[in-house]
């Protein structure tokens, strides 16, 4: 390693100089990267095979996170991952400490693999799927969009996706983890959106006003570590999925929708969740509709004891509307 290079000991979950990193990013896209993030159960078994213990390639270090020898990647890139604070030491190699994943045509950043960290900022299939759902909804919503908030809004992809598609809205990206609102802001103006702003907030209590779409995916499994991206405390996980609803709830404005995507722990054929969830949109008086996107995922979570009479995790969606 050339002593020249400024790779720090121990990076921060998602650096903090975020007009580097816009840089940085800008810099990566431009050489027509793109790289699909796939689930950390994937991504370890794809870097355990033979000869995937170093990078060869672009992708294998801004997507696959895979340490790097000095001289794979040009100079001028090195220099703006030192310039930005994404670049770690790992042994006598390098390691971004970011990743870099592609959707809707737009390159976000989030935390490097693994996400460990307690405040780690993920983007995965899941943020692809929510994504879909947000933009279905808004291809069939007949009410404008005044103002729209991301909740949990994490590496801000929906709210994004709002943004590109509802241009003369106010876009709130809403999160309590700071590491996330820096990766928002950076992948905001990434993307080039106007009207978005971020606000760091349990839920909606340090947000003012009414919205008139809510868009929200938050962590729904038990999580022994509580990692923020991860962890939905509650019932079987379903915590923040619930007060969800009910900060919805209470912050719709008439014909406004939540778009709510979460996973639903089913229990003897039953779900706990769609049960408490209508009824938290009957008290409210919303309308509401329910639908599971797919029956089935991470089912090697069902080996934990926590989820000892659980059968399966749904990804579903909810959808409420003030009438």
């Amino acid at each position: 390693m050339s002593s020249e290079t400024r790779a720090i000991d121990r990076p921060s979950p998602f650096p903090e100089n975020e007009a580097a990193l816009v840089a940085l990013a800008r810099a990566v896209r431009e050489t027509g990267y793109g790289f699909t993030t796939v689930t950390p159960a994937t991504h370890a078994r794809v870097v355990a095979r033979p000869g995937n213990a170093e990078a060869r390639s672009l992708r294998d270090v801004f997507g696959w996170s895979r340490p790097f020898r000095p001289g794979l990647l040009p100079d001028g890139l090195v220099r703006l991952m030192e310039a930005a604070g994404a670049l770690a030491r790992d042994g006598d190699l390098l390691r971004a400490t970011i990743r870099l994943s592609s959707l809707d045509d737009e390159v976000f950043a989030h935390s490097a693999y693994p996400p460990s960290a307690a405040d780690a900022v993920f983007f995965g299939p899941d943020t692809m799927r929510f994504v879909s759902a947000v933009v279905a909804h808004l291809e069939g919503r007949a009410h404008p969009v005044r103002r729209a908030a991301d909740l949990g809004c994490g590496s801000g992809a929906a709210g994004i996706a709002v943004a590109k598609r509802r241009p003369g809205a106010e876009t709130v990206l809403v999160d309590i983890n700071p590491a996330a609102l820096r990766a928002a802001r950076v992948n905001a103006r990434l993307a080039g959106t106007e009207g978005v702003v971020t606000r760091r907030s349990d839920m909606l209590r340090d947000v003012e006003g009414d919205f008139d779409l809510i868009v929200s995916n938050p962590p729904f499994m038990i999580d022994a570590s509580e990692r923020a991206y991860r962890h939905g405390g509650g019932p079987l996980g379903a915590g923040l999925s619930l007060a969800v609803v009910e900060a919805a709830a209470e912050r719709l404005a008439p014909r406004g929708s939540l778009v709510l995507f979460t996973g639903a722990a089913i229990v003897e054929g039953e779900d706990p969740f769609r049960e408490a969830a209508g009824a938290a949109c009957a008290r409210a008086g919303l309308d509401w509709s329910y639908r599971e996107f797919d029956p089935d995922e991470y089912g090697e979570e069902l080996d934990d004891p926590a989820y000892g009479q659980v059968e399966r995790i749904a990804l579903v969606v909810l959808t409420a509307t003030r009438p």
